[in-house]
């Protein structure tokens, strides 16, 4: 009689993270990335384009918006500069939180059907986002060269080299926070309903339409709680040389991606025992 070769049983520790696993997997995570990536856009007519027309509408708004009718100051660097990093940076997080947040909603039919690390669909997300990323990085550079060589006082320098780590925090709290909302709309769908205009509001708390130096010295600390501050205001000190960045703000940024990214695991892992039932 022939033994079992593979014997699958329940985990029973909510803190585990199956990496091997997700290893092995890893053709199944590039699969969802093309599909995502190739169906986003799928029947328009400017496709792969609306990854870089999105920011750079977005950021034109903003300049007539909060430069010029509002007038608040982006200090020496050029508005449209100014606001084309935050709305780079806070759009790659966005995007992850926004598509991780339906995993167990919009994949049931596929979860129900076959066994695979579940945690697989989000880190396919944050690599189709980080695709968009590096498109819209490109725009933004365009930019950049544009108004260094035209004479305006902006400065990279080694700065740069914190890009990645940048990268990975907004990915870490993008991924945190979307497994924390996919968990919960599976019980509570009002969430997932709430979730744009939640983002809506930590958008503008986040120091996308303004510069930290705005903000009175009694709210500050309330500032560093947001750890997307720390993250968009580093993104502008690398590559343009100002900005309010302070050690303080690095601690508190990455304790706080760090208690997110731990809790939204916790709940995934918890959900995702009986999230076919509930969906």
């Amino acid at each position: 009689m022939k033994q079992w070769t593979t014997v699958i049983t329940a985990r029973t520790n909510i803190l585990h993270i199956p990496f091997r696993e997700i290893w092995e997997y890893r053709e199944l995570v590039m699969r969802l990335v093309h599909r995502d990536f190739v169906s986003r856009y799928k029947q328009t007519v400017l496709g792969s384009a609306w990854y870089v027309i999105q920011p750079l509408f977005t950021s034109l708004m903003f300049t007539l918006v909060f430069n010029q009718i509002a007038k608040i100051s982006t200090g020496e660097i050029p508005p449209m500069l100014f606001f084309m990093a935050g709305t780079v940076c806070w759009g790659y997080f966005q995007s992850c939180v926004t598509n991780t947040a339906t995993t167990f909603s919009a994949n049931a039919g596929l979860f129900d059907k076959v066994y695979f690390p579940r945690l697989v669909v989000p880190i396919s997300q944050l690599i189709v986002n980080l695709i968009g990323f590096g498109m819209q990085m490109v725009l933004f550079l365009a930019f950049y060269l544009y108004y260094y060589f035209h004479g305006a006082p902006i400065e990279m320098g080694w700065r740069i080299i914190v890009l990645p780590v940048l990268l990975f925090q907004m990915a870490a709290l993008g991924l945190g926070v979307g497994c924390m909302v996919s968990a919960i709309t599976t019980r509570f769908r009002d969430l997932q309903i709430m979730l744009g205009f939640f983002m809506q509001l930590w958008m503008y708390a986040s120091c996308v339409v303004y510069p930290l130096s705005l903000v009175p010295e009694n709210y500050r600390w309330i500032y560093s709680l947001n750890p997307m501050v720390f993250v968009i205001e580093a993104f502008r000190f690398a590559f343009m040389g100002q900005g309010t960045v302070y050690l303080i703000q690095l601690v508190i940024s990455m304790a706080v991606g760090i208690v997110v990214v731990f809790w939204g695991l916790i709940l995934f892992n918890k959900m995702e025992r009986t999230c076919v039932d509930m969906v």
